[in-house]
Formats: C-alpha cells, sequence, structure tokens
C-alpha cells in the first residue's frame, strides 16, 4: 500500500498559526450562533429593548404628558416608584412595622393593598396548579385503561378548553354563575327543592359578594365568592395540558415493569406510588412549574371574569399594572411594577425548582 510522507521538519498543524487553528476548531460553534442570529436580531427588538426601556421608565416620573415624541423628557426619580408601591406598614402577627416614606400609591389608588395583591396572587397560583396536576394525571391514568372503548375521542374532546378563546370562556362562565338566571344557581335552587328550600335562598351573588362565606378559610385574607366562581372556571381551563403531558408520560412507561411487579405480588396502588409516579415525576414537575408561570400572569381570567373585584378584593399583579396604565395612567409607576412581578416570579421559580428539583438528571 502506498503511503504519503510528509515533508522533512513539518508536521501537520505545526506550521498554522493559532488564529488558523482557533478558526478550524470553532468551526461548528461559529455555524450554531450564525443560525441564532436571526432569531438573536428579532428578539433584541421586540423582548429585549422594550424589557431595558421598561426598566428605564420605572426610574422615571413618565406620564401621560410624555407619550409624544416632541413632549419633554420624563424627570428621574431613582426608586421613588418602588417606594410608593410597596407598603407603609407590614404586620406580622401582633406586631406592626412601619417604613416611612412608602405606600404613596395605596392614598392614589382606592382599595390599593401591595401586600394583600401578591398575597392574593399566590393563593390563586398555588390552588390551581396542584388541583391541574392531580386532576390532569387522574384523567390521563382513567383514559390509559387497557381496553377502554372510544379513546381517541375522549382524548379530542377533553382538548376544546384549551383551543376556545379566554374571552369566550370567561363569558360563558361568568353568565353560568350570574345571580339571577346562571345555570349554576337554577341547578342548586333544583336540589334545593328537593329538600324544601325556597329557590331565592340561591340567588348567590357570586361576583358581586363583598361578604365572604369563608373566611375562617384563610386567617387574614377572605376569600370573596367570585375566586371560587373563578377557580372552578380555570380548573376546567387547565387540566387538559396536564393531561395531555401525562398521557405521554405513560406511554413511555415499560409495561414489563407493571407484568414483573404483579408477579411480585404487588397492588394496584403500590403499582400507582412505586412505578407510575416515580416515572411521571421526570414530566409532571416541569409541566407544573410551566402552570405556575402561566397561572400566576394569567390575565385573561381574572380581567374578563371579575375584572379584579369586588373592591380589588380578586386583583393579581399583573391585573393591578394593567390598571395603572389604563386607569390611572400612572406609566412609571406601571414600569416599576412589572419589574416587581419579574423579581417576584423568578424568586417563586428558583424556589420551586429547587424544592422540586425540576431541572435535575434523570439518567444517571
Amino acid at each position: 500500500m502506498a503511503t504519503i510522507s510528509q515533508p522533512m521538519g513539518s508536521q501537520p498543524g505545526k506550521d498554522e498559526s493559532a488564529l488558523v487553528r482557533w478558526w478550524r476548531r470553532t468551526g461548528y460553534t461559529r455555524a450554531a450562533y450564525l443560525y441564532l442570529l436571526p432569531a438573536a436580531i428579532i428578539m433584541a427588538f421586540i423582548t429585549f429593548y422594550p424589557m431595558l426601556y421598561q426598566v428605564w421608565m420605572s426610574f422615571t416620573d413618565y406620564g401621560i404628558q410624555n407619550i409624544r415624541r416632541d413632549s419633554p423628557p420624563p424627570n428621574y426619580v431613582g426608586i421613588k416608584n418602588y417606594l410608593d408601591i410597596l407598603p407603609d406598614k407590614v404586620k406580622l402577627g401582633n406586631v406592626e412595622i412601619d417604613f416611612p416614606g412608602t405606600g404613596r400609591l395605596a392614598a392614589k389608588v382606592p382599595n390599593f393593598n401591595f401586600m394583600r395583591v401578591l398575597a392574593f396572587n399566590l393563593v390563586w397560583t398555588f390552588f390551581n396548579v396542584p388541583i391541574h396536576v392531580v386532576l390532569g394525571v387522574l384523567i390521563a391514568i382513567l383514559l390509559n385503561t387497557p381496553g377502554l372503548w372510544f379513546k381517541k375521542v375522549y382524548r379530542a374532546i377533553y382538548i376544546i378548553p384549551m383551543v376556545i378563546p379566554w374571552l369566550v370562556i370567561a363569558t360563558v362562565w361568568r353568565n353560568m354563575f350570574d345571580q339571577n338566571f346562571g345555570s349554576v344557581n337554577l341547578f342548586l335552587a333544583q336540589i334545593g327543592s328537593l329538600f324544601g328550600v325556597p329557590a331565592e335562598a340561591f340567588r348567590i351573588r357570586w361576583m358581586e359578594d363583598i361578604n365572604p362565606p369563608f373566611q375562617w378559610f384563610l386567617p387574614g385574607m377572605p376569600l370573596p365568592l367570585s375566586f371560587f366562581a373563578m377557580l372552578i372556571t380555570n380548573i376546567w381551563v387547565g387540566w387538559p395540558f396536564m393531561t395531555i403531558v401525562a398521557t405521554g408520560a405513560l406511554q413511555s412507561i415499560p409495561k414489563d415493569l407493571y407484568e414483573a411487579s404483579s408477579i411480585d405480588g404487588a397492588s394496584g396502588i403500590q403499582q400507582f406510588f412505586r412505578i407510575t409516579v416515580p416515572l411521571l415525576r421526570p414530566a409532571m414537575i416541569p409541566a407544573a412549574m410551566v402552570g405556575v408561570i402561566i397561572t400566576f400572569n394569567l390575565f385573561n381570567c381574572i380581567y374578563f371574569m371579575s375584572g379584579g373585584g369586588p373592591l380589588r378584593m380578586t386583583q393579581i399583579l399583573v391585573t393591578t399594572a394593567y390598571d395603572l396604565v389604563n386607569a390611572q395612567r400612572l406609566y412609571g409607576m406601571a414600569a416599576a411594577f412589572c419589574v416587581i412581578i419579574f423579581f417576584v416570579l423568578l424568586i417563586l421559580t428558583l424556589f420551586t425548582n429547587r424544592v422540586t428539583r425540576a431541572t435535575e438528571r434523570y439518567d444517571v
């Protein structure tokens, strides 16, 4: 076999400059950056620039007088907007802590309380997501039963809530909770008639009730009936996504594991907690975190159903920021509010990721 010999005193790569070697070594990396460049340019204009501009606005008194191009620039106010949003008093048990120089937004906006809004936002999120996950997994397991007829039909039907616009969903469900002609009250009245209870007792003002009957539910933060109406609505919308994720994860579990456990005498409950739940966890935990982020910022449900009422008792952070822009015209304050939302959601995401270990590896 013929061989090709190198000239005397010459070795591959020895005569190349460092720049040439680097250029050859980073060929795949440069190709990856080249493909990412168009998306990065678009994201810079439609995402990153508005975000940075919003951060700049949060340090100014930007208002309606600064919208026009020929209008004077807003004044720099530092962290004043942030201090105005934060409460002037925080009560921890029987101890009340004062924060001088804060809480001015509460004097401008009726019934505004930042801590109340933040607490309700967290309660709203962590009431919805666990129910979505549990209900989604249970329905996925039921639809994964061997021999079940019309599986594909059922799976097509439960996708419907995900594809209907939120405006339509909120309008339909709000009408269902109408105090006079809503199907929910009419259904309760029919049940009450079986026990001799007059129909007037079931004219429940779901969206307007300002005297929550469940004040014991969360001490210090009574939840109005509109909260439970929106909770039912969002559960109807939210569980199909979790069912889709759980269905895919269930179908990836080897059937041999169930057969081997059955031979060893494991019951159905033992199989569920020892096989199904551990193998569903890698898929369901990230899905739950996505659900937390979506539900935390679920503007459509709150705005179209209750509008944050009654008396701002169902406002969340996003709807409050929207109100600051459209009703109060406090653009700089709203920008500061959005920055606070970002950091609250960042802390919440890091915390849930730490607790659930959602991003850890499962292949080692």
